[in-house]
């Protein structure tokens, strides 16, 4: 196979993938079949118990403003993870409750993690974060390859905005797929900073 003939090959992949990714909705479907030890609570929001929860990828990788980030240095902390793009009107409905949650929980052992996915370049969601006030750190993944770590039938991102609970142990113990309210992100923060 030719050189072009793999790019082009790739790009068909990347796109596909992409388009798989970009829902971009107020809500979705969750994918999965089979035995996926969660369940779908009130406002569409999954959670595993603390027995049956898996452990979140290795998300690490340059932030929009060039510094190196990995999750697991985040480890012994509740984490929340929000899938979004610039582009996206759902994540600007709720950009406002996430910068404010972020702030108000940060002396409480929650940390907030963005996943900047689709933009083709940073300015966009530099923007994005200045208009928001959002303050906490966000990896730039263009192309959605981290997305894509998550293992299916897991409390995987599937749509953007998707967003993800991560327990002290470094395991996804609730999901959502969808825009959230300022008291859903906090019906999935709650729960999770109470475990011991």
């Amino acid at each position: 196979m030719s050189t072009r003939s793999r790019a082009v090959l790739f790009s068909a992949v990347a796109a596909a993938a992409a388009l798989t990714l970009s829902a971009c909705g107020s809500g979705g479907i969750s994918g999965g079949g089979g035995n996926t030890n969660f369940i779908t609570g009130n406002n569409g929001i999954d959670t595993a118990a603390k027995g049956s929860r898996d452990a979140v990828p290795d998300l690490s990788g340059k932030t929009l403003d060039g510094k190196t980030l990995d999750i697991a240095d985040y480890k012994g902390e509740v984490v929340v993870v929000n899938v979004w793009g610039s582009w996206c009107g759902p994540c600007r409905a709720e950009g406002k409750y996430f910068a404010k949650v972020s702030k108000e929980y940060a002396d409480r052992g929650v940390r907030f993690l963005g996943i900047n996915t689709r933009d083709g370049s940073t300015t966009s969601a530099l923007a994005f974060e200045k208009e928001q006030g959002i303050t906490y750190p966000s990896l730039y993944d263009p192309t959605g390859k981290l997305m894509l770590r998550f293992k299916k039938g897991t409390l995987n991102p599937q749509l953007i905005p998707s967003t993800l609970v991560i327990d002290r142990d470094g395991k996804i113990a609730a999901r959502a797929l969808q825009a959230l309210s300022e008291e859903n992100l906090l019906k999935m923060i709650k729960p999770v900073l109470a475990e011991k």
